[in-house]
């Protein structure tokens, strides 16, 4: 089994208010944030969000995840995807998973929505 590389946000300014938390158990829909422009530096990410003029800065790890949210995917896809990659334990790659993904809401990095007003009537 691979180890998991420890997700690390680095952030220049950490004095935002916290959101709320985000209910992983209602499967949401998550997508990065159209607000903010973000290059990779040898497999890292930096992300500036234009609402706050703040850096944030992804490890490998991390970037992974940033760059399967440039389209929108359900928690379970990305839970699913994220596992799969780093060969991990559910429970393991669950808690580090939900641990980045809601820091990237507390700092409005991801749009957010519930999965039952991203389906279409048929």
């Amino acid at each position: 089994m691979a180890i998991l590389p420890e997700i690390v946000l680095s952030f220049v300014n950490i004095s935002r208010s916290m959101s709320k938390l985000l209910d992983f158990s209602k499967n949401p829909t998550l997508k990065a944030n159209s607000d903010q422009i973000c290059s990779d530096l040898n497999g890292e990410v930096v992300i500036l969000n234009f609402d706050s003029g703040i850096y944030y800065g992804l490890n490998e790890t991390g970037a992974y995840v940033w760059n399967q949210l440039q389209e929108p995917k359900t928690f379970e896809e990305l839970r699913m995807l994220f596992i799969n990659e780093y060969d991990v334990e559910i429970g393991i790659g669950d808690r580090d998973l939900q641990l980045l993904l809601q820091e990237l809401a507390k700092y409005c990095l991801v749009e957010v929505t519930d999965v039952k007003s991203t389906q279409t009537a048929g």
